[in-house]
């Protein structure tokens, strides 16, 4: 009588790892998301800084020419 009992219990303790584990691979692979967005993020940041130090560079040649 009592093998049914451990049976639902091993069962249901299976379930649960199996919930777990899901749970813990979506948060991974979110992670992973936000990580690849703040890369991108700091990507296009860099970009844009880049375009104004270039742009900041190129007036300060157009000024010094002027001169």
């Amino acid at each position: 009588m009592n093998t049914p009992t451990f049976t639902h219990t091993n069962r249901s303790t299976a379930m649960n790892l199996m919930y777990e584990d899901l749970a813990r691979a979506q948060m991974t692979q979110r992670l992973a998301e936000a990580q690849t967005r703040r890369q991108a993020h700091h990507v296009v940041v860099a970009r844009r800084l880049s375009r104004r130090a270039e742009q900041a560079a190129q007036q300060a040649r157009l000024a010094a020419a002027r001169i």
